[in-house]
């Protein structure tokens, strides 16, 4: 850890104190920025002390590697656990490779099982025996319970930690409880999760209810119907259920129908984000581990997969081209237009691409509506590509004054927009039902037959008309 040094001038990258008021990001990068160029440490400390735990892991995101380290030692003691917890896993790791189970342990001692399963998926094995150690019984219990999740279960994004109350008792006696455990409700809590003697989740006491009527009431007598979700169902399939029926919160059951845990909105919206992000970098051909300020040649390894991958897809195009060898050589017009074909059935292609990826994202495609959305695009992609192939045209018209190059370059770019936009919503399809993610391959196939559909038709029309 640094040594702090002597107060010492304002940091001169940007002039002023820093102002509680200023909310943005941007300002509060800038501003800390400033103040690990002038290695100003006390001034860090009293910074990092004014922002909460989502801010600090935001703000350590933006930095490169060497200088994290320099801001999490002045992380104060009593956050880092939180702020932990709140980091992407390859910020986490490099902040915990030299960081003793004790200390670990100090951090984790006030956190939720959530946040503590969380920080220990980062850590060695022998120090997560030490520190699960050192846990109450309890949360060790509840820990536990997450890793026998596997990651893209909801039952490893659940809270274990309940709030639940026996169907028999009345009101007053829930009253009574509550006063006693106030810590337990937070701010959001407008339900209490209703169970039997057997663990059997029966469904929610609504804390209105709770008040307004006869406190010799019992619990059995006003207990609401509760959508609930399996503990081994896919996240993604959880999160289409939040959307779909619009709810803060869901009781998490197993098999048995027995509640295990709680769902809630905020984790939900975590997984959508983290959906967004992974399919922005599996669509653009880089790897979902790769981070921002990942060192060079991590980024450089990630990326080279998918750069090899589309020199094989682009050496199958040029083959395609290279067997029009003659017409290329005897007409150079067609040289000239060739890139135009494949530019405009990519970019079609591609703007189905994203609609239908999203609409799987959200849980909007399937059945008989991919049949209908099949059609829509053969529709779109044929429209679009008329109008389209007539501009080209007559674009060539004028510049070539060949209506013979203006014909093939019309009926190329028709063909190939239409064929475009039916891969497009043909391509995800496919790899979905093979159990590929579609984010992940299908921009790259898409390029492939855009580019073979658009190099054939241009010159295989080319070869009938012109020579």
């Amino acid at each position: 850890m640094p040594t702090p040094m002597p107060d010492q001038e304002r940091p001169s990258t940007l002039q002023g104190d820093y102002n509680p008021a200023e909310s943005s990001g941007e300002y509060k990068l800038l501003y800390l920025q400033s103040l690990v160029a002038e290695k100003a440490y006390k001034a860090i400390t009293e910074f990092l002390e004014k922002q909460s735990k989502y801010e600090i892991a935001s703000l350590l995101e933006s930095f490169p590697s060497q200088n994290r380290f320099l801001i999490w030692a002045q992380v104060p003691e009593s956050i880092k656990g939180e702020v932990l917890a709140e980091l992407d896993f390859d910020t986490r790791q490099p902040l915990l490779e030299n960081v003793s189970s004790k200390e670990i342990s100090l951090f984790t001692q006030d956190l939720d099982a959530q946040d503590i399963s969380e920080i220990l998926d980062t850590v060695t094995e022998s120090v997560r025996t030490s520190v699960m150690a050192t846990l109450d019984e309890d949360i060790r219990v509840q820990v536990n319970k997450l890793d026998t999740y596997a990651d893209w279960e909801v039952g490893s994004y659940m809270d274990p930690d309940l709030i639940q109350i026996r169907d028999d008792i009345t009101l007053a006696e829930v009253q009574n409880w509550l006063r006693e455990n106030d810590d337990l409700l937070d701010d959001q809590s407008q339900e209490l999760l209703v169970v039997d003697q057997s663990q059997q989740l029966l469904g929610l006491l609504s804390l209105v209810d709770l008040i307004k009527h006869d406190q010799s009431t019992l619990v059995s007598e006003l207990i609401d119907t509760a959508i609930t979700i399996n503990d081994r169902l896919d996240i993604q399939d959880a999160a289409a259920i939040f959307r779909s029926e619009d709810i803060r919160f869901a009781p998490v059951i197993n098999s048995h129908g027995e509640l295990v845990g709680q769902l809630n909105g905020e984790d939900i919206m975590e997984i959508i984000q983290d959906d967004v992000d992974s399919t922005m970098k599996n669509l653009a051909g880089v790897s979902q581990d790769e981070e921002l300020f990942a060192p060079i040649l991590t980024s450089a390894k990630s990326r080279s997969i998918w750069l090899g991958i589309n020199l094989c897809t682009a050496l199958l195009a040029a083959a395609v081209i290279g067997q029009f060898e003659e017409v290329l050589a005897q007409v150079v017009a067609l040289a000239i237009l060739m890139p135009v074909v494949a530019s405009m059935g990519g970019i079609a292609g591609s703007q189905t691409l994203t609609v239908v990826i999203r609409g799987m994202a959200m849980g909007q495609i399937g059945g008989s509506n991919r049949l209908w959305l099949l059609n829509k695009e053969l529709w779109v992609g044929a429209i679009n590509g008329i109008i389209w192939a007539i501009i080209i045209a007559i674009i060539a018209q004028l510049w070539f004054h060949d209506m013979k190059i203006s014909a093939v370059i019309g009926f190329a770019i028709a063909i190939n927009m239409t064929a475009a936009n039916v891969a497009g919503i043909s391509i995800p399809l496919l790899l979905k039902r093979m159990d590929i993610d579609p984010a992940l391959s299908a921009s790259v196939i898409l390029t492939t037959v855009t580019d073979i559909v658009g190099f054939m038709s241009f010159l295989g029309l080319a070869s009938v008309l012109i020579l």
